[in-house]
């Protein structure tokens, strides 16, 4: 059996990447959008959070999270999400042909992988990386041309707040080929 490490630090800053299982192109649809929105607005309510950064792509999602300052259970809350937008999803999203020993004994569906990527952002430099790392992916990925032209990420609310201009990444790339990112 696998013995995976995850960091563990209350309080601190965490950046994730989530995948659909089987790669599915499926949130970025709205009814799709809407359950995670509720999914995590809920899980939020129970153990709350704070979203440093977001960026929702087709088949998989980036974020960074600040925990609260005696908390470091990151794991309970993806857990929760996924959870939720599963029950509200199982009717459209469900396969059972995808369905297999492994899944059925671990009590899984067929939306999401079974694990989420996660690294403890070290340092000011490290998390500005991430956040560039985060806004500038539908571009990486050949959605769009500008990050501003992507509209499910936070890179809105920053342009807003005057953190980043509203050209950012539209002319240069972001090499960063040392990075791990979980995709």
């Amino acid at each position: 059996m696998s013995n995976y490490r995850r960091a563990d630090t209350p309080g601190a800053c965490y950046f994730f990447t989530v995948v659909t299982f089987r790669r599915r192109n499926i949130l970025t649809d709205e009814g799709f959008r809407v359950w995670l929105r509720n999914a995590l607005s809920n899980t939020r309510k129970r153990y709350p959070f704070t979203i440093d950064a977001w960026i929702l792509l087709p088949d998989h999602l980036h974020c960074i999270w600040t925990l609260p300052e005696n908390d470091n259970d990151f794991s309970v809350r993806w857990n929760g999400i996924k959870r939720q937008f599963t029950k509200s999803a199982k009717d459209s999203l469900h396969k059972p042909e995808w369905v297999n020993a492994s899944k059925q004994k671990h009590r899984e569906g067929t939306i999401w992988q079974r694990r989420f990527w996660e690294h403890q952002i070290r340092d000011d430099n490290d998390y500005q990386r991430h956040m560039n790392y985060i806004h500038y992916n539908p571009v990486k990925h050949g959605l769009v041309k500008a990050v501003s032209e992507w509209p499910y990420s936070t890179f809105h609310r920053y342009v807003n707040q005057g953190i980043y201009p509203a050209n950012w990444g539209s002319n240069n790339l972001i090499q960063d080929d040392d990075m791990e990112y979980g995709e």
